[in-house]
């Protein structure tokens, strides 16, 4: 099975001018003080349509002949994908149904129709959803644009490859979500053919990683389950084109706790002032879990910002627990009056704020005389945390 060429790649480039944006590059304070050197991020969440997808998708479409577009394109998606291909086949003036999962956010579904395609609602993962766009487009005569398996979505991808040379020529690392493996194929089949050198890693949701287990195997092989946030990159099995080009070009794949990218969520929220959806986040997350991993100057492509404001919400939730910036201490005191204000003073005195205070006096550990008071704080994160405890203990209080 043939590789897709550099030249290729540069043939996509130019069919998308004027369609896709050339997306910036912003550098990363926090995570290029973590890491010794320059961290930069390439900000697909900002490219029409709100990720990297209308790239892939335009070109796929755009290289139909022109009665086989007039029959309509089909494909399936739980959103970004959907979306590049409503926007290209409006561009390129022809039909287009979408199949998403039961389950899409709505934002997705609306800005799917917004773009002028019929959306049907099917199958309760993308995979399911697939199956049933693949039959459809059968039963229709329609072209099924397939989200990631194809060589000219796979041209099209690359081309952020060749915009990330351009804009960072001294990169070392290149991080990319990873899902089916488009993306990523592409822009390994760039920047391999231009700087061999140049150390490319696939970045997976570890509770959808389905690439170490299809390396190992040597073959593409399907999960049995998937558990994450990352909706964008929960492929349940790799394509066999995408196989081929990850093994043979992608020196490693990583994979990430929906933890881990709820905080670089965060951290793209309040320190690069970003929008970026849990699955668009993961290579961000990659660095900034093991920043000693990936030799500087690295280049994290952030791939996509559509996220549910609902669903955002939760994840910032979550995102801010993990950094340790709600904690929940539970100190021991005596059962008098008093005893609670004296603790509430000492918390003070470190800077935290109290969020939620219960008594409990029936665990079988405390003495007759006292009380464990559960404390649900707000600090400013880890550190803020652990200088909490060591105060209270400085004090004589036993934290749990």
């Amino acid at each position: 099975m043939a590789l897709v060429t550099l030249e290729e790649v540069r043939a996509a480039r130019v069919l998308l001018e004027g369609i896709a944006r050339t997306t910036p590059m912003v550098s990363s304070r926090v995570l290029s003080g973590r890491s010794g050197g320059p961290v930069l991020l390439k900000c697909e969440n900002l490219q029409r349509t709100g990720s990297f997808k209308i790239r892939g998708a335009y070109v796929r479409i755009a290289r139909l002949d022109a009665e086989t577009r007039a029959r309509g394109v089909v494909a399936a998606s739980a959103g970004n994908h959907a979306q590049g291909v409503a926007l290209a086949a409006g561009e390129l003036g022809t039909t287009a149904t979408i199949v998403m999962p039961m389950g899409a956010p709505l934002p997705k579904v609306t800005a799917t129709t917004g773009y002028g395609a019929h959306v049907r609602l099917e199958g309760t993962t993308v995979d399911e959803s697939l199956q049933i766009a693949q039959d459809l487009a059968a039963s229709s005569g329609a072209t099924f644009i397939h989200p990631f398996d194809h060589p000219d979505v796979i041209a099209g991808q690359g081309s952020v490859g060749l915009e990330l040379l351009e804009q960072c020529p001294d990169v070392r690392t290149v991080l990319v979500c990873t899902g089916g493996g488009g993306l990523v194929s592409g822009i390994a089949a760039a920047v391999k053919a231009l700087r061999p050198d140049v150390e490319v890693v696939a970045v997976q949701a570890a509770g959808a990683a389905t690439w170490p287990g299809s390396l190992a195997a040597g073959a593409p092989v399907a999960l049995t389950e998937m558990r994450t946030m990352a909706d964008g990159i929960a492929v349940g099995r790799p394509g066999e084109l995408t196989y081929e080009h990850v093994s043979a070009l992608v020196d490693r794949v990583v994979t990430v706790s929906d933890e881990a990218l709820a905080r670089a969520l965060v951290l793209c929220l309040e320190r690069a002032k970003l929008v970026v959806e849990p699955a668009g986040a993961a290579a961000v997350a990659a660095v900034n879990e093991r920043p000693g991993d990936f030799e500087p100057p690295v280049v994290a492509i952030v791939s996509g910002g559509n996220v549910d404001p609902l669903l955002l919400g939760k994840v910032i939730r979550f995102g801010l627990v993990a950094a340790g910036r709600y904690p929940t201490l539970r100190v021991r005191i005596g059962d008098n009056p008093g005893s609670l204000a004296r603790l509430l003073d000492a918390l003070a005195a470190t800077g935290a704020n109290v969020l939620d205070v219960e008594h409990l006096r029936t665990e079988h550990e405390l003495a007759l005389e006292d009380v464990q008071v559960s404390l649900q704080l707000e600090t400013r994160g880890d550190e803020h945390s652990a200088a909490v405890v060591r105060a209270l203990r400085t004090r004589g209080y036993v934290v749990g």
